[in-house]
């Protein structure tokens, strides 16, 4: 089995690298995601009201936070042999151009099985505030070493 799984324990946490979203790195996502929704890119349709909420300009895809949830954990799963296997998020508030989030998680379980090991992590995106704007549950695998 892999043995960087033993070395980690339940409430180890990992910390991802700040991400500061612009105006072009939001419209950069608009191509390659293909959604040209308003709310990335018009800040006049930006100054109505949606119901209860008003975000006041373009807002940045909430699929980029999915992203760098994907890099924190790939950039500490892959030297370690893990890989990244399920990610469930929810958008909890808005990112702007200019504010800067960072990716976090914490291990909450550990699962070997017959096959593999398994662990579930607790992750989370916050702003330069401290303020939660998105936050789920990852589960990542450290596959069995391949005899060379």
């Amino acid at each position: 089995m892999n043995a960087a799984f033993d070395t980690i324990e339940t409430g180890t946490r990992i910390e991802g690298v700040p991400f500061s979203p612009t105006r072009e790195s939001i419209r950069e996502f608009c191509d390659a995601s293909l959604d040209y929704n308003p709310l990335h890119l018009d800040d006049d349709y930006m100054k109505n009201s949606f119901g209860k909420t008003t975000f006041g300009g373009i807002i940045m895809h909430g699929m980029n936070n999915f992203g760098v949830i994907s890099k924190m954990l790939t950039d500490w799963l892959y030297p370690l042999g893990g890989v990244h296997r399920r990610l469930e998020t929810r958008w909890k508030a808005p990112v702007k151009p200019g504010d800067t989030i960072t990716a976090s998680a914490v291990v909450t379980a550990k699962r070997p099985t017959g096959k593999s090991q398994w662990m579930t992590l607790d992750v989370a995106v916050r702003n330069q505030r401290g303020e939660l704007v998105a936050h789920g549950e990852a589960m990542v695998e450290f596959p069995a070493e391949i005899a060379a």
